[in-house]
């Protein structure tokens, strides 16, 4: 069942063109990554979701119901990029304010936020107040507030930003944790390490268009060139496997074997079965995210110039 779905999505603001056709599809249960450089349109898309904007076209649905609905918006969860919680609450009394705001009754309100404080690392610190709170502290803070409300949907905008490595790890465990009971995450993040880890699909948007999206295994992965790893004390045949018009070289303990054009790489496992090879690793070699992305969006941010190495040489 998709929790999202937008079809042919437009947002004009006067001449500018913001999103130009999105279409996309969020499964239940999943966490889906949107990737893309400032201005490319993440926040436009994510505000129209929200029901916060309105789409000059197009159609967009969260949980099965427009998007215009605002009891939909009670089985969402939402941490902005650029949050400011009033420095004057404490943990505890922020996250009943906003239960208050959202029509969670009182005592199961009360009874929830020392367990959800707890998720994030703070139930030792929810009586301190937020202005005491580190970068990292403030960004667990609004995860909390997030699924405070038990939602279904959860929209988090970097929701690793100021936070340190071990804490980025403790993030994924609850993402993956939230993931495991059902909820479907929609993440935007620059860490692009970080949505590989965690992600099960992406897009990538540029300029208002969806230019890239699927799953991670398949996005990054490098048709054509394989990582070949034998046993022990075994030589790879790298002269008949040349040879039969592969392409050979070494990387480390491992052999990379390139394909041209119709090639499979049979020919070389039914080789080296034949001389009596133990094959110990076989993959089909992957580029990170981040290459990925830089090989997808190939302008600059919107009003930021081009990088001098990027630049066409004249001659």
């Amino acid at each position: 069942m998709a929790v999202i779905i937008t079809e042919d999505l437009d947002k004009q603001y006067g001449k500018i063109e913001a999103l130009k056709g999105v279409t996309l599809r969020v499964e239940e249960g999943e966490i889906f990554g949107l990737l893309g450089q400032n201005g490319a349109g993440k926040t436009t898309l994510i505000k129209i979701l929200l029901g916060i904007t309105k789409a000059s076209g197009g159609r967009a649905t969260l949980l099965g119901e427009s998007t215009a609905t605002a009891g939909v918006r009670k089985r969402v969860g939402y941490l902005p990029e650029d949050h400011r919680f009033p420095e004057y609450h404490t943990a505890f009394s922020l996250l009943e304010f906003y239960g208050t705001l959202l029509g969670v009754p009182y005592r199961e309100n009360r009874r929830r936020i020392p367990e959800i404080l707890g998720r994030v690392g703070l139930k030792g610190r929810m009586h301190s107040k937020v202005r005491t709170y580190s970068k990292g502290m403030k960004q667990r803070l609004g995860i909390a507030q997030a699924i405070s409300h038990n939602p279904d949907l959860i929209f988090l905008d970097e929701p690793t930003d100021g936070v340190d490595p071990v804490g980025r790890r403790e993030i994924r465990a609850i993402l993956q944790q939230l993931k495991d009971e059902g909820k479907t995450i929609f993440l935007n993040s620059h860490l692009l390490s970080e949505v590989e880890l965690i992600c099960d699909r992406v897009a990538i948007m540029q300029a208002g268009e969806i230019v890239r999206q699927g799953d991670i295994a398949s996005l990054t992965r490098r048709q054509g060139l394989f990582l070949v790893g034998l046993a022990p004390g075994q030589l790879f045949p790298r002269e008949e496997v040349a040879g039969k018009g592969f392409e050979v070289n070494a990387n480390g303990e491992f052999w990379e074997v390139g394909l041209t054009t119709g090639q499979t790489i049979d020919p070389v496992v039914d080789l080296l079965r034949a001389r009596g090879l133990n094959i110990r690793h076989l993959v089909e070699k992957r580029q990170s995210l981040e290459e990925l992305f830089m090989e997808t969006v190939v302008a600059p941010e919107p009003g930021v110039d081009r990088p001098l190495g990027r630049r066409r040489q004249r001659s």
